[in-house]
């Protein structure tokens, strides 16, 4: 009969066997992102923010991206939508800066499992479109049943360069993401298991263009969809007060599976 085997990662069906802890649980892969920040209010975000964290900033970080050549996929791509505000933690071993995870939104399932089994990023499904580009404009959505709940738009201004370009290689070499995992109870309310979880990336940022970019939410109903109408309305909820932050660029990431830990 089957039995696990402690020395290798499985995830399920655990049942058809697992596989060996190995440099290539790294995740790389080429990563074109565009990044867009705005201030937001305070108190309205503040209320989808765990009481573990403090608040460094009142603004929401939206970031769309495409990895392409994903080595654990054996070179397959999928795109993405990440959204997270700055938080610090203080715990009673842990102090440090990162970037709590409000949702993430994934086109492809194979990402989205291991992604929240394993690391606790709180990932869920969405048709994403590919970033469309006509000369410096730039442009995606997300949706979902032909619904769409996030369109997002950019212009550039040009290429960064020199000490511009260093300040946002710096930036996004190392992140802090933070995500909560929280496993509910089988039959009933409350959790089997809920735990904040560091989850260590990086980019290795190779060119960026700076410019002005916009975005605008549209809450759906329940009819539309039924299973994250709530995180929907909660982030259409947030006024866009200013733009802070708009941002394309094009490198290699890293998700370091192995060095993510609990925060304690």
């Amino acid at each position: 009969m089957f039995e696990i085997d402690d020395s290798l990662d499985y995830t399920m069906p655990a049942h058809f066997g697992g596989t060996e802890l190995v440099p290539g649980h790294v995740a790389t892969q080429r990563v074109t992102a565009l990044v867009i920040a705005y201030e937001t209010d305070r108190a309205l975000l503040e209320a989808f923010v765990p009481r573990e964290f403090t608040l460094r900033a009142p603004e929401v970080q939206v970031m769309f991206a495409t990895f392409a050549g994903v080595n654990w996929l054996a070179g397959a791509r999928y795109n993405l939508v990440n959204v997270s505000a700055p938080v610090r933690f203080d715990g009673s071993r842990d102090h440090l800066d990162g970037d709590y995870t409000l949702v993430t939104w994934e086109n492809s399932t194979e990402p989205i499992l291991r992604g929240r089994e394993q690391s606790g990023v709180p990932k869920v499904y969405a048709e994403i479109q590919d970033l469309r580009e006509v000369g410096p404009y730039y442009s995606t959505n997300a949706s979902f049943a032909g619904n769409t709940f996030l369109s997002l738009e950019f212009e550039s201004a040009g290429p960064l360069a020199g000490s511009e370009l260093g300040e946002v290689r710096a930036g996004m070499a190392t992140l802090n993401t933070i995500g909560w995992r929280y496993i509910p109870r089988i039959n009933g309310p409350g959790a089997d298991l809920s735990q904040f979880v560091l989850f260590p990336q990086g980019l290795d940022l190779e060119r960026a263009e700076a410019g002005a970019g916009s975005l605008r939410w549209t809450a759906l109903s329940w009819m539309q969809h039924p299973t994250q109408h709530r995180i929907i309305e909660g982030l259409a909820s947030l006024p866009v007060e200013r733009v802070t932050r708009a941002v394309l660029g094009e490198g290699t990431g890293v998700l370091d599976r192995l060095g993510s830990r609990l925060l304690e």
